[in-house]
């Protein structure tokens, strides 16, 4: 799976540069995300700006996702879902569990927030 890796002061960008995310790629997607929480700075933005489509392990693998890291006190946040992908998610009543935005400076914001909130309620 193709993807390039940034980081900021508060998370870690991953942007996944394949137009389809399939169920073979799942493992490799957790492989990716979950050394991230060992690290100082946990917070997770997958920008999925160039998948085009999905199938149901790929979304299901990205809740997963989203589960583990909130249970470890982290974000991940989702941006830039394409039409599709966002109908997918929709259909399958995923969009409102994950947290998605429509551009990164949003998904930044969005994992800023729930910074903030997680500092004032420890």
């Amino acid at each position: 799976m193709k993807v390039k890796i940034s980081t900021n002061g508060k998370f870690h960008v991953i942007t996944v540069l394949e137009p389809i995310l399939a169920a073979n790629m799942t493992a490799a997607l957790r492989e990716l995300c979950g050394p991230f929480l060992e690290q100082e700075v946990k917070n997770l933005l997958l920008n999925i700006k160039d998948i085009q489509k999905m199938d149901s392990a790929a979304a299901e693998t990205m809740l997963e996702l989203r589960n583990l890291f909130y249970a470890n006190q982290a974000s991940f946040v989702l941006c830039e879902p394409q039409p599709a992908v966002k109908k997918y998610f929709d259909q399958n009543e995923q969009f409102e569990v994950l947290q998605t935005a429509p551009t990164q400076s949003e998904a930044s914001d969005i994992i800023f927030m729930e910074e903030i909130e997680r500092e004032l309620t420890d």
